[in-house]
């Protein structure tokens, strides 16, 4: 929607300057290569920024968001001091079992927040009393803001193909919500629902099944160059 309304508003303005193409007595006359140029870029200006916006982290806007990307050297210890950051503001949440924080790879990290403590079941709104949580985790992501935060949402296989893969996209785009109203940079953020695609143990019991009912969000370096 918000990319037709850009597309539409860019061919007002074309239509606008076509419109005031006139001569010395006000008579319409063609336009010339200079004008027909500024048009083109006047479009093709609106329709990038529509494309940057609908995409959500165009590799420019991201740029600009965070001032600039981590030198090379630095990202171990940009991450792991992160990492030392969100296990001490979330001590009491990992030890509880309601949030799981892992290292990935070489720098990246994952929180993972289960279904049982953040959404009730068949629902995408953020349980009231894990906001406290969220809350800390946003602060955390806010200061460290050269990364970006890929949110994906699961579920077990209860259920139809088509009903899970929209619950887990509108609990990703619940925390996608929540994160943005917390000042976190829309260029930073991705939102995406997986289904029952992506299971992490056997969905023949409660137990799995409840492992596989998750939120998770991968944390990334933005590194420079």
């Amino acid at each position: 929607m918000k990319l037709r309304t850009t597309l539409t508003a860019a061919l007002i303005i074309t239509l606008g300057l076509s419109a005031c193409a006139t001569d010395e007595y006000g008579r319409s006359r063609p336009l010339t290569n200079a004008e027909t140029g500024a048009i083109i870029g006047v479009v093709g200006g609106a329709v990038a920024g529509a494309a940057i916006h609908h995409k959500n982290r165009g590799k420019g806007a991201l740029i600009g968001a965070i001032g600039g990307g981590i030198a090379g050297g630095l990202v171990g210890n940009y991450m792991d001091s992160q990492a030392k950051d969100l296990n001490r503001v979330l001590a009491s949440e990992v030890q509880q079992g309601n949030i799981q924080i892992t290292k990935v790879g070489e720098h990246n990290l994952r929180i993972t927040m289960t279904n049982t403590t953040a959404f009730a079941t068949n629902s995408y709104a953020i349980k009231p009393g894990f906001l406290p949580t969220m809350d800390k985790i946003a602060k955390v992501l806010n200061t460290y803001g050269k990364t970006t935060l890929e949110i994906e949402g699961h579920t077990d296989n209860v259920g139809s193909d088509a009903s899970n893969q929209t619950l887990s996209e509108n609990r990703a785009n619940a925390v996608e919500e929540y994160l943005l109203n917390r000042q976190v940079a829309p260029e930073r953020l991705r939102a995406y629902g997986r289904g029952e695609t992506q299971p992490r143990a056997s969905n023949d019991n409660e137990a799995g099944r409840a492992l596989n009912r998750r939120v998770e969000i991968l944390i990334e370096p933005v590194i420079q160059g």
